[in-house]
């Protein structure tokens, strides 16, 4: 028969025992997550990347920015950029009152705040990181490239979120193959990530694609190179810069060191790739060239297509140099990337004092901080979109694509279909302008004309 003693002694043996079990837990937990509900479902996201959670209602709207991004927020001085999480999943919300106080987890993306808006914050959650499950589609109403894994916890299923590439961050991005397959120009899945403004291009004169190699020389593994390392693939769009690029590359590094060993290599080699002013405002050069080439319009409106717009700077120089080309056109400006980040912020952009002066000058404002930003009639003329050129778009019949340095960094068959889309989106007077070093010759009826090293294709 049991004593009280020994009651008491079981009772004291089975406190310990929770104590070290609750030790155990606690030592192992290497990994904390704040979780919040969307719909009704709960997801999670790296503690690591959360600055703190606020309520706030009273968001400054900024016109033709995505449908997800509510506005801007002062942030204690900070101008933070609010997104709708929600509405960029696609999920159905209850109609905003005006003011009404939302949810909002502060998060830092590369050292860019942001407010994101959820239904509701619950807690912060330690679990250990051997816990995280693969991603399955089956745990979530959203596409399963935003998802980092699966976590079950205290009895409750987490969906943790890849907020890196939600927001387009490069440094989460490793996909798989099928990935690849299925996004290959996407944040973090695929791309030449923002294209045009993921790497800060020297503006040069282009190099000439003509002096291709007289021998017959087998650069396979440069290419099998440049897809893995940085998405860049190599076709009948880009072949003749290649092969250019190559024999400048032996003459460089000598014949025994053309191997591309990792990302600062193929960096290297794609450096002369990008087109004139790509990652900045554009040059009086550049402006007064692509001004030449312009066909004249008399329409009442022109319609512009410009995917990977990235930071902004090529769509806005785009628009002011449209301005001047057709003053009395309303002109629209679809600027598509699929850098969150970039979209996100693009409509805030600031231009350098030293930009402020002689082309551009016309079409600034300059705000109270001293700083100098693009008119609102500029700014009512792009659209900023987070869209992926890979999927199908609603997009109307254009007078103008700007597509520069977009179609090498999507695999062959995506190349082909987005030129068929190009074709079939350009009105029959329209023009086309892709990247300096990429060319159509042999990708179907275009017709090329080639002025001041600029290129342009109409259809044929």
């Amino acid at each position: 028969m049991e004593t009280q003693v020994d009651k008491i002694d079981n009772a004291a043996q089975t406190s310990e025992n929770e104590s070290d079990v609750r030790k155990d837990q606690m030592m192992n937990i290497d990994y904390k997550m704040v979780t919040f509900s969307l719909a009704g479902k709960d997801y999670a996201i790296d503690i690591m990347k959360v600055k703190e959670i606020a309520k706030a209602g009273r968001f400054t709207y900024v016109p033709n920015t995505a449908p997800f991004v509510l506005g801007v927020y002062n942030l204690r001085g900070d101008i933070i950029p609010i997104v709708d999480l929600r509405l960029f999943f696609n999920i159905e919300i209850p109609e905003r009152k005006n003011d009404a106080l939302e949810n909002m987890l502060i998060v830092v993306i590369e050292d860019q705040t942001f407010g994101v808006v959820v239904d509701a914050i619950d807690k912060v959650v330690g679990i250990h990181s051997s816990s995280i499950q693969p991603p399955h589609p089956l745990f979530g109403d959203i596409n399963i490239k935003y998802i980092y894994g699966i976590v079950e916890s205290h009895e409750r299923l987490y969906v943790l979120l890849d907020i890196d590439r939600i927001f387009g961050s490069r440094s989460s991005r490793s996909d798989t193959e099928a990935e690849e397959k299925k996004m290959a120009m996407v944040n973090s899945i695929a791309t030449a990530e923002n294209i045009t403004e993921s790497v800060t291009a020297v503006e040069a004169p282009p190099v000439a694609i003509s002096a291709q190699p007289e021998q017959s020389v087998d650069f396979s593994f440069i290419t099998d190179s440049l897809g893995k390392l940085r998405k860049f693939y190599v076709s009948p769009v880009n072949e003749l810069w290649v092969k250019s690029r190559f024999a400048e590359w032996t003459k460089e590094r000598g014949t025994d060191n053309v191997q591309l060993q990792n990302e600062q290599d193929a960096d290297a080699f794609l450096r002369t790739f990008y087109s004139n002013g790509s990652g900045n405002l554009w040059s009086e050069s550049y402006l007064n060239a692509v001004y030449k080439i312009l066909p004249e319009n008399s329409a009442r409106q022109i319609t512009v297509w410009n995917p990977g717009c990235g930071k902004g700077y090529e769509s806005y120089s785009l628009a002011c140099l449209l301005k001047k080309r057709y003053p009395s056109a309303k002109i629209k400006i679809y600027a598509q990337d699929i850098d969150l980040l970039c979209v996100s912020n693009a409509p805030l952009l600031t231009i350098p004092e030293n930009s402020a002066s002689g082309w551009y000058a016309p079409y600034l404002t300059q705000k109270v901080s001293g700083e100098y930003t693009f008119s609102q009639e500029i700014k009512d003329m792009v659209l900023f979109e987070y869209h992926d050129c890979m999927n199908t778009t609603s997009m109307p019949v254009v007078d103008i694509i700007f597509a520069r340095d977009i179609l090498s960094f999507l695999p062959s068959d995506t190349q082909k279909n987005l030129v068929s889309d190009f074709s079939e989106k350009l009105k029959g007077n329209g023009i086309l302008i892709i990247g300096d070093h990429e060319s159509l010759v042999k990708m179907g009826a275009w017709s090329e004309h080639t002025e001041d090293n600029l290129t342009v294709y109409t259809k044929q």
